[in-house]
């Protein structure tokens, strides 16, 4: 190797290991802002513009690389405790979803429950989401499972709706909260259409599951958190974040508040064998 091959390959050494510090630096800001779990596909849409900006010229496989050699990938976790109690002898509505996907905001609802760890036991908190933009439209975090934990979380997605003109259909499991009538009545009274599962199928409610996991696995919410007030909180604030700064692949890497207000996007499924699915009419 001649002196000048020498000198020129030290300098370009050391300008990698510059360039690393400041892309280690980006994503542990841009998850300390949006949540931990982002994956490699997210993290390069998002600092594409801030390398260019910082003459760092790496295109998304050795980002990739970048992110296996410094030990920033995601690793894969499994978790699931179940909220649903479904052995009750409340009315169970029909599934009249399945199989359909939502051409529009403010068509189809998904709730479900999810456990959050305190020390001072179990807190449960409520979703009601839009499955076509993903926004949470309302939540509720409280001590008990009951009904009114549910319907508070509906009364505030019911508050938030941008278009309440709108046909619009609610689905859930067939957990006790969801079928007593204080839930399902207080729904239709406000012009809603109740749908449920009718049996175990990982799709037949994916979308609110898999918001559970997201919250959980990205914003903290999976650890033991001190008391309900301190969960309150983060809960808000995770709520925060998903809606209005996380990006989600199936949104074409947009943000769920976005578009909820400009809805432009055609619906992708979560199901891994991709199917054509009718749209939803009502």
């Amino acid at each position: 190797m001649s002196k000048q091959a020498f000198y020129k390959r030290l300098k370009s050494n050391k300008t990698k290991e510059v360039n690393d510090k400041k892309l280690i630096l980006m994503v542990q800001q841009y998850r300390k802002l949006v949540g931990q779990q982002s994956g490699g596909i997210k993290l390069y849409a998002e600092l594409k513009n801030e390398m260019v900006n910082q003459d760092i010229k790496l295109g998304r496989d050795k980002f990739y690389g970048f992110l296996r050699y410094y030990n920033l990938l995601i690793p894969k976790r499994k978790n699931y405790v179940t909220t649903t109690n479904s052995n009750h002898l409340f009315r169970k509505y029909k599934n009249i979803v399945k199989d359909h996907v939502p051409t529009r905001p403010e068509q189809l609802w998904v709730s479900d429950i999810t456990y959050i760890k305190t020390e001072n036991g179990h807190n449960y908190l409520a979703l009601v989401t839009d499955a076509y933009s993903k926004q949470i439209m309302g939540f509720k975090l409280a001590n008990h499972m009951k009904t009114s934990l549910c319907r508070d979380a509906l009364a505030m997605a019911i508050k938030n709706r941008k278009y309440p003109n709108e046909k619009l259909i609610h689905h859930s499991d067939r957990g006790f909260q969801y079928c007593n009538p204080k839930y399902t009545e207080f729904a239709e009274n406000n012009g809603i259409t109740m749908s449920m599962t009718e049996q175990y199928d990982p799709y037949e409610n994916a979308i609110a599951e898999r918001i559970n996991r997201t919250l959980k696995y990205e914003y903290g919410l999976k650890e033991t958190l001190k008391n309900t007030d301190i969960a309150q909180k983060i809960t808000k604030q995770a709520v925060y974040i998903y809606n209005n700064l996380r990006t989600h692949f199936s949104l074409d890497l947009r943000k769920p508040a976005e578009v909820h207000l400009n809805p432009n996007i055609k619906y992708k499924s979560y199901r891994k064998n991709k199917v054509n699915l009718p749209e939803l009419t009502i």
